[in-house]
C-alpha cells in the first residue's frame, strides 16, 4: 500500500473525538494520553528524518495528529 493509498484509507475514518490510552491514572489520564501521544510522535518524526519514506512520514503525522487532540483535551481538563 502506498502513502498515498495510506492517507486515503485514513481520511475516510470517521473522528471519533475519543483518546486511546497506554495506561491509566485517574488523576492524570489528559495528561498521560497526551504525553504517550507526544513520545509516539517524537519516535515516529526521528524514524521519519533518519529513515525517510512515505509510510514513516504518514505514521509520524498520525502520531502527530494523535498529540494534538490529546493537547485540545488537555487544554479543555
Amino acid at each position: 500500500m502506498s502513502a498515498h493509498e495510506l492517507k486515503d484509507l485514513l481520511d475516510q475514518v470517521p473522528d471519533t473525538r475519543e483518546l486511546v490510552l497506554h495506561r491509566s491514572n485517574s488523576d492524570r489520564e489528559l495528561y498521560t494520553a497526551w504525553s504517550d501521544a507526544h513520545e509516539d510522535a517524537e519516535y515516529a518524526y526521528c524514524e521519519w528524518r533518519v529513515n525517510g519514506g512515505g509510510g514513516r512520514y504518514s505514521a509520524y503525522r498520525a502520531a502527530q495528529d494523535r498529540e494534538d487532540a490529546a493537547q485540545d483535551a488537555l487544554s479543555r481538563g
